[in-house]
């Protein structure tokens, strides 16, 4: 099959990885442009683009394919693709664009649709604390996430997993399902599904007015909060007037009572919640890296009794 393939993160190697192995053409890949990553602030080209220049695929960076629709849109059409696939790639494509494969544009989403239409379904997916999440093929049309599913397949949500870990994980099983699909597809062996609107709820971008962690919800709720928002743009706790990034944490067997927010066991950075309390894993204080709470409690020892805010 001859594919168009259009990803940007890391979270889209996998499937692109996947249909060259399993034999299909790549005339084109289509990503977002470099972006200032660092200290330095280095110009960084995405993962996609990486490995489709290791491996000789042409890669586009258009700024806008709504604004640049004249020049993409025919060029496109002249690779004549039988699918454009699409992973992670974080822009809209217009009518212009979805109109030209044969057998449509197939969309690679990190949830079970309906549920989760949106920018970051997988990370919603732990903050809310569901016990399983996973991936579903699409055909894609022009509304957010609404395109008839093709295949889908849920994937447990492991135990104290960060949202990190499972995007890890759901990218693989992403990059098998697409080559599934495709191959179904092409063979005609595949019935799409209409969704049900009525069932659709939205997973919206993440921002770091997210991070304070309210340690006056349930032990359950504030280990999801925290897991969820691992790597980025990550929970956070003020200690001693100075903030504290957090990330993982696992609900303690056993809870001492004290105040929201309150460390009740300094050996093993035990926080006292509004119901239960949470043992923080993985953390990251002002000038330092990231590192075990274990670590970073050997060379700054915290007296129970301190209150995170």
């Amino acid at each position: 099959m001859n594919i168009v393939f259009m990803g940007t993160p890391d979270f889209a190697v996998p499937s692109l990885e996947a249909i060259i192995a399993a034999g299909h053409k790549v005339s084109a890949v289509f990503t977002q442009s470099d972006k200032p990553k660092g200290r330095g602030m280095k110009l960084t080209p995405p993962p996609v683009k990486e490995l489709a220049l290791s491996v000789g695929i042409p890669v586009f960076q258009p700024e806008s394919l709504k604004k640049e629709v004249e020049t993409v849109a025919p060029q496109i059409r002249a690779m004549s693709p039988d699918c454009i696939v699409v992973v992670a790639y974080g822009k809209l494509l217009p009518p212009e664009i979805l109109k030209i494969p044969r057998l449509g544009c197939v969309n690679v989403h990190g949830s079970l649709l309906p549920k989760y239409r949106g920018a970051a379904p997988i990370q919603w997916t732990v903050i809310n604390g569901d016990e399983y999440g996973g991936v579903t093929t699409m055909l894609m049309a022009e509304g957010m996430d609404t395109g008839d599913m093709l295949l889908r397949k849920a994937v447990k949500v492991g135990e104290n997993e960060t949202a990190a870990e499972y995007y890890d994980r759901l990218s693989l099983v992403g990059a098998e399902l697409l080559v599934e699909t495709l191959k179904r597809l092409e063979t005609g062996n595949i019935t799409p599904e209409p969704q049900n609107n009525g069932e659709a709820t939205l997973a919206p971008m993440l921002n770091k007015e997210m991070s304070p962690t309210d340690f006056s919800r349930s032990a359950k709720e504030v280990c999801a909060h925290i897991n969820g928002l691992s790597d980025w743009p990550c929970a956070t706790a003020v200690l001693d007037g100075k903030k504290l990034k957090l990330y993982r944490a696992e609900v303690a067997e056993k809870s001492s009572k004290g105040r929201a927010g309150e460390i009740t066991d300094e050996k093993k950075f035990t926080v006292s919640c509004g119901e239960g309390s949470v043992n923080i894993l993985e953390i990251q204080a002002e000038g330092s890296r990231r590192m075990p709470s274990s670590d970073y409690l050997r060379g700054h020892p915290i007296k129970k009794g301190t209150v995170l805010e």
